[in-house]
């Protein structure tokens, strides 16, 4: 079911729901949101550019296989947790650096890590959920 307007909107509808999501992602440390939610808004943009486009067109926007994408994040998230191994503090235990760029303190945290890796966890995974559900819906 791909109309004229669905095709119309559905370009608009995916960068403001993927720009959204990136948003929920940075400020989910302090207040709701985080990489869950993020990366569950993120494979909804997806999923209407593959309703709107197709199953191709998604997997040409990926670039990256999303069970790829999914064990990108994995490793990511498994990297946030051992930061804390290599400085002999707790398991997970979140860990700050304030490198200054350009003349801007930009603070860095192995948390904002973790949350990348489980929002990338996520995208991968339900995208990858959703093509395949669409792919045998084509046939």
């Amino acid at each position: 079911m791909s109309t004229l307007i669905l095709r119309t909107v559905a370009p608009f509808l995916t960068a403001l729901m993927l720009l959204f999501s990136v948003f929920v992602l940075l400020r989910g440390h302090n207040e709701p949101g985080g990489g869950f939610i993020g990366g569950l808004i993120a494979a909804s943009a997806f999923a209407v550019h593959g309703i709107a486009n197709g199953v191709a067109a998604v997997r040409r926007a990926l670039r990256f296989h999303p069970m790829a994408v999914s064990a990108f994040g994995l490793v990511l998230a498994c990297l946030a947790g051992l930061l804390s191994v290599v400085f002999a503090v707790p398991f997970m235990t979140g860990l700050w650096i304030e490198p200054t760029v350009l003349g801007v303190t930009v603070p860095l945290s192995s948390v904002m890590l973790f949350d990348t890796g489980v929002y990338l966890v996520v995208v991968g995974a339900i995208t990858s959920v959703a093509l395949a559900l669409e792919e045998r819906d084509g046939d």
